[in-house]
């Protein structure tokens, strides 16, 4: 019974057509409807407010008005599953994305979900980032079958849209000016100590980052970036990451030769 009402009630919380959960009474025994009306807007104030802090972008691109009507739209269909607020609103990209409402401003879900893997880089593990000169001790051709580990807090947006740009413009990052809507933008997220940056990485870079993630060996994340976008530079990419503190280990794949029967 006790799981039922627990069930009862909190769906009660998040539908004002719901009535007073059978068994929640006040001290006069009656259903305390006033009382639970005040108990059900302060949750969703505290749940829209949680999204507000964890989308300010959003909230910027598309007012404070209509981010409240969003969110509360969101707060009923998607209860909180953790007691961690930092984790609430992990669908709320998705969301955005299927809100007919928000349909004119098809690049809004990547600037959520930009915003969301900031917030996953600033409570990711932490690591200790390689230094440069541990690379450029290693012999140029033991690098090209070298293996490197990323950062924990390492996160890769690819966009059709000018996220970067549009999240920037819109965080303070920089001053507002017209928009080509149509270009392409990749995003790293990363954690510097305790700082989370956003980096627009240059042609081939997402490719090439994201064959680093799955443990591509340089070489073969290298072509495979090239692959995909001929303006593809190598030293251009991997200094972007060694000065981001994005690298933190290295490991050689052996050859075929040095692998004992």
């Amino acid at each position: 019974m006790f799981a039922t009402l627990q069930s009862d009630f909190a769906m009660a919380l998040l539908d004002p057509d719901k009535p007073v959960p059978e068994g929640v009474i006040a001290h006069t025994g009656r259903a305390p409807a006033k009382r639970f009306a005040v108990y059900r807007n302060n949750v969703v104030v505290g749940l829209v407010n949680a999204l507000r802090d964890r989308f300010p972008a959003v909230e910027k691109i598309v007012g404070g008005e209509f981010f409240s009507f969003a969110s509360r739209i969101f707060v009923r269909q998607h209860p909180p599953r953790s007691p961690l607020m930092m984790e609430y609103g992990e669908e709320f990209p998705d969301f955005l994305a299927a809100f007919e409402p928000a349909a004119e401003l098809p690049y809004l879900p990547d600037v959520a979900r930009l915003e969301s893997f900031r917030i996953r880089a600033y409570h990711a593990a932490d690591a200790d980032p390689l230094d440069a000169s541990a690379l450029q001790q290693i012999d140029p051709d033991a690098l090209q079958g070298a293996v490197l580990t990323l950062h924990p807090s390492l996160r890769l947006l690819r966009s059709r849209y000018p996220v970067v740009t549009i999240w920037a413009m819109n965080s303070g990052k920089a001053e507002l000016a017209p928009v080509e809507f149509d270009v392409a933008e990749d995003a790293l997220v990363l954690r510097q100590s305790q700082t989370v940056t956003v980096q627009k990485l240059s042609p081939g870079g997402a490719a090439f980052v994201s064959a680093l993630l799955r443990e591509s060996t340089l070489a073969d994340a290298a072509e495979i970036a090239f692959a995909g976008n001929e303006q593809f530079n190598l030293a251009s990419n991997l200094a972007t990451l060694i000065a981001a503190g994005a690298i933190t280990g290295i490991a050689a794949v052996p050859t075929l030769k040095e692998i004992k029967p």
